[in-house]
């Protein structure tokens, strides 16, 4: 999509700080962190949100689940436990409209509601 900030990020028209990137998936630092370890993880295809995912896209995502796990080795915080979350419509508070999964650590976690 010509103006999803994430497709920019992927097309390199817009700068992140990148943890991963391979074929197909990339991830970078949240720009307003929650934790002391916060990625978000995405497909280079631009999904507008996980009510977006097709029977095609099934190898995608699960390839990226996999980077997901590397993300975690990378920046440290695959021993400890972290929380991956992506957010879905307007109640689910998602404000940017490309899939993406957020890779939260570094802490103890608490839930909030």
């Amino acid at each position: 999509m010509e103006d999803c900030i994430f497709c920019k990020i992927v097309r390199g028209e817009l700068p992140s700080k990148k943890v991963y990137e391979d074929e197909h998936v990339v991830a970078f630092h949240d720009i307003q962190p929650v934790a002391p370890v916060h990625i978000l993880t995405i497909p280079k295809k631009h999904i507008s949100s996980l009510m977006s995912i097709t029977p095609e896209d099934k190898e995608l995502i699960g390839h990226l689940h996999l980077a997901l796990q590397e993300v975690a080795k990378i920046v440290g915080v695959e021993q400890d436990g972290f929380r991956i979350i992506t957010n879905v419509g307007t109640h689910g508070q998602q404000t940017v409209h490309h899939i993406h999964y957020h890779l939260i650590g570094g802490r103890q976690l608490k839930w909030t509601m």
